[in-house]
């Protein structure tokens, strides 16, 4: 899994892309950098979807996790300064 926590450092390669044709206008008008919107955009995406990704693949776990909270409470609860 080949990631960029710093987009700017990774080698760029081009690429098309379509988009409306309304929002190219008003990104444009207000100087945004497509590539940079894109980026970002691309980044975050991926972001959301690994983290789908990972609550499915963890579900069972975490689930677990809630019902045994759920019936014993919190583990160390004694401990707790607050």
């Amino acid at each position: 899994m080949l990631t960029s926590s710093n987009p700017r450092n990774a080698t760029k390669r081009a690429t098309n892309v379509s988009l409306a044709e309304d929002l190219l206008s008003e990104a444009k008008a207000l100087h945004i950098n497509i590539s940079h919107a894109a980026e970002a955009g691309l980044s975050l995406a991926i972001a959301r979807k690994r983290t789908e990704i990972w609550l499915e693949e963890n579900k069972d776990a975490i689930d677990s996790s809630n019902t045994f909270v759920e019936q014993r409470g919190l583990p160390l609860k004694k401990y707790r300064m607050f």
